[in-house]
């Protein structure tokens, strides 16, 4: 008795098309465009992030190194050269963002910076600086490190004791003179 009988619903799509309309698809694509956009946004800044984790790695791995040469010369490093040639570390860290190939000789956003201090009388370096210039110069992680000024020895463990460096305050990179580097932060620590 029912076997004939069609469903109601089918009775009121009998002879249209199935499928979206054209205004239900544009809705969609630009839903998924603005979602897309937002990752996009989010994932730029924890690259930057993790950047900028990965300096502080690199900083405080030249930190231990540089203690571990000084247990084992009396002094610190001229350079950071000085830890590859002592086996300290095998390779000149270089920045996250440097290109491929890039040799680090000096201070430079790509390579780290470096600082010591030789006091009268001593056989070599005996306290030094490390710097990395961070991407996102409102990181918090900016407020725990030294802020040591190694051009004018401002904030550093020996005041003017430093003659020639870079500035490891948050303001504007690691810089050795000048405005600095627009946009950017300086991690720092020193012995």
């Amino acid at each position: 008795m029912f076997k004939n009988k069609k469903p109601a619903f089918a009775k009121a799509s009998a002879g249209k098309e199935k499928g979206f309309t054209l205004l239900e698809l544009l809705v969609v694509i630009g839903i998924i465009g603005l979602l897309a956009s937002i990752l996009v946004v989010n994932l730029t800044s924890t690259r930057k992030r993790a950047r900028d984790t990965k300096r502080i790695a690199d900083v405080r791995n030249l930190q231990t190194a540089s203690e571990d040469y000084y247990g084992k010369n009396g002094k610190y490093p001229g350079t950071i050269g000085d830890l590859v040639t002592g086996q300290q570390i095998p390779v000149w860290p270089l920045d996250p963002l440097a290109p491929t190939g890039t040799v680090c000789t000096g201070n430079s956003d790509l390579c780290y910076w470096y600082s010591n201090y030789t006091p009268g009388g001593a056989l070599g370096p005996q306290t030094y600086h490390f710097g990395a210039s961070f991407e996102d110069p409102g990181s918090l992680l900016l407020n725990q490190d030294r802020d040591c000024n190694s051009i004018n020895g401002t904030g550093c463990p020996y005041i003017n004791a430093y003659t020639n460096g870079f500035n490891g305050a948050d303001t504007a990179g690691c810089v050795t003179s000048g405005s600095g580097a627009v946009g950017r932060g300086c991690y720092d620590v020193s012995q």
